[in-house]
């Protein structure tokens, strides 16, 4: 199985680098050859089939770049499918309190720690060529699961939550955090700044890794906050940024 770059770096103390895309495998690809280390594919709110999936994986291994998925909250086979296809992480949405983080390692990690299903002739396995004594211990071991914080609910058992055996990394998203304050888009809210403090706080505390977005404005602040998985960028953000100084740029020639 292939070593996850993210859980390489994590583990040695090192910030490891994330992208967000939310088009096609040709993005994937060229965050790899710029050298992120993982990149975010989201099938919580964007329209990916498993094919497109698979495509941005097999983009990412060519460049040894890890891609974190961020689950639909479905069926077992919605969070599971993604690490079957050789995702080196996934990010699970919406975490609202120790039991369902409980059930969430359950369905995501193998004995001893949970009764994930089991298939074996998937990329995760090498296509059957990886034997079940070394399968399941270094898919326990080498593919990083996420639970994300998002809701003021949680953090009423956050350090229960970290404490659990299975979860990675607490993965703060302060966009669903201050829709559910009802403070939505306030980045400067009292509490969604006290929250994402927090989270970073409670999983250093548990020896768990600390993400959320961020950018090149906030990333130091974040680094001493205790977050070493930090994402920064993203292709709708980009595509859309040049657009826009193409656009006012032509329309500044056409009407001068």
């Amino acid at each position: 199985m292939r070593p996850s770059r993210v859980l390489k770096k994590l583990r040695a103390g090192e910030v490891a680098t994330c992208f967000n895309v939310h088009f096609d495998a040709q993005v994937t690809d060229i965050a790899g050859m710029a050298g992120y280390d993982c990149v975010w594919i989201d099938n919580e709110h964007m329209a990916q089939d498993w094919s497109s999936i698979q495509m941005h994986i097999w983009a990412a291994k060519s460049h040894d770049m890890d891609v974190m998925t961020r689950v639909s909250r479905g069926s077992y086979n919605d969070i599971v499918k993604p690490m079957e296809l050789d995702s080196a992480g996934i990010l699970v949405p919406h975490v609202m309190g120790v039991e369902d983080a409980r059930s969430v390692v359950k369905m995501t990690r193998f004995h001893p720690i949970g009764r994930r299903p089991i298939d074996g002739g998937n990329a995760d396995a090498g296509y059957a060529t990886i034997g079940f004594d070394d399968y399941l211990p270094q898919a326990n071991e080498q593919r990083f699961l996420g639970v994300q914080i998002e809701d003021p609910e949680p953090l009423d058992e956050l350090d229960e939550i970290a404490s659990l055996d299975g979860i990675d990394m607490l993965f703060f998203g302060p966009g669903d955090f201050s829709h559910g304050i009802g403070a939505p888009g306030q980045w400067n809210h009292p509490k969604l700044i006290e929250a994402r403090r927090r989270v970073a706080e409670v999983a250093v505390k548990h020896g768990k890794f600390a993400g959320t977005p961020g950018s090149l404005d906030n990333f130091d602040e974040l680094m001493d906050m205790g977050y070493r998985f930090i994402v920064v960028g993203a292709d709708v953000i980009g595509v859309g940024d040049y657009i826009r100084k193409l656009v006012d740029g032509i329309t500044k020639k056409t009407n001068g």
